[in-house]
């Protein structure tokens, strides 16, 4: 559902229609055109508040990684949230991936698990929040890739195994951690 107008349109009301947009059709089909069509303006209108489809896109990713809560210090709990945060939206992961891809630099998905790793995290918390972020991103975008191809028929091969599957490799990468400092490593 189209969120609702109050007045003129801005990045936050634009931003929004997009996310209803992204939930009804996906990421192949939120295009600039539909987004204003939507809106009902000219598809030029929107770049008085965007600069590009990635500039809005990036503004897309923050609202959905808007959804996680502060965190409490648990690294496996604020890595569900992460995920839970890119679940709720039709393709958040690959919005939140190709962002990340393109717009590097600290999200609110990197800082919260930064907080969870603490300081003590070998090659430092930046590294280690990267690397957990990365697999959530990809794990994530499996998982959206899976159930969008089970919308249309497809059948999963496996037994439903993505929360045990995620929970490992979040322990992994954790215990991994602690192991070894990849950076001293390579020196």
């Amino acid at each position: 559902m189209t969120p609702a107008r109050n007045g003129r349109h801005d990045r936050e009301h634009i931003v929004g229609v997009a996310l209803d947009l992204l939930d009804r059709y996906g990421l192949p089909d939120l295009t600039m055109r539909r987004l204003a069509a939507e809106l009902e303006v000219q598809p030029s209108a929107l770049y008085w508040h965007f600069a590009s489809k990635q500039d809005l896109l990036a503004a897309v990713a923050d609202r959905i990684l808007e959804r996680i809560p502060a965190p409490q210090g648990d690294l496996l709990a604020t890595a569900r949230r992460v995920r839970d945060a890119l679940l709720a939206y039709r393709d958040g992961a690959e919005v939140v991936l190709s962002s990340a891809a393109l717009r590097p630099g600290p999200s609110r998905a990197h800082e919260a698990l930064r907080a969870a790793l603490g300081e003590s995290a070998p090659g430092g918390a930046d590294i280690a929040a990267t690397a957990v972020l990365q697999f959530i991103l990809g794990h994530t975008s499996l998982v959206q890739q899976r159930m969008h191809g089970e919308s249309h028929g497809a059948a999963a091969d496996a037994p439903d195994q993505d929360a045990a599957v995620f929970d490992a490799g979040i322990l992994m990468l954790t215990r991994g951690a602690g192991a070894a400092d990849p950076i001293a490593a390579r020196g």
